[in-house]
C-alpha cells in the first residue's frame, strides 16, 4: 500500500492499494483517478498505515482511500464503517471527513 500525507490547514491522508497507482474508473456519476501526483507517496504495511490512521484520527485529517487491502485496514482501524464505502467498478472507495 501507499501513503502521502498532504499538508494543508488540515492534513489530506491518500492510502490506495499499490497496484491501483495511476489507473482510472469509471462508474455511471462516479469517477476516480488514483493519480501518481495525489496518491504515490511511501510503500508502507499495514502496521505502519495503522499508525497513520491513528494519528490523523486525532489530529482531524481527511481520508482518500482507494483499492480492498486499503479500505480493509481503515475498517479494521475503525476510520471507517461499511456505509463509508462505496464500489467503482469494483474498487471500494472510502472519503473521510473528520
Amino acid at each position: 500500500m501507499l501513503v502521502k500525507i498532504h499538508k494543508a490547514y488540515r492534513d489530506v491522508i491518500a492510502i490506495c492499494d499499490s497496484e491501483l497507482l495511476g489507473k482510472k474508473f469509471e462508474e455511471e456519476k462516479l469517477q476516480i483517478d488514483v493519480k501518481e501526483s495525489f496518491f504515490n507517496g511511501k510503500e508502507a504495511d499495514e502496521e505502519e498505515i495503522g499508525s497513520i490512521m491513528e494519528e490523523g484520527k486525532s489530529a482531524d485529517a481527511t481520508f482518500n482511500i482507494v483499492g480492498g487491502k486499503s479500505v480493509e485496514l481503515a475498517l479494521k482501524n475503525n476510520l471507517i464503517t461499511k456505509e463509508n464505502i462505496i464500489k467503482i467498478q469494483g474498487i471500494p472507495v472510502a472519503l473521510v471527513l473528520i
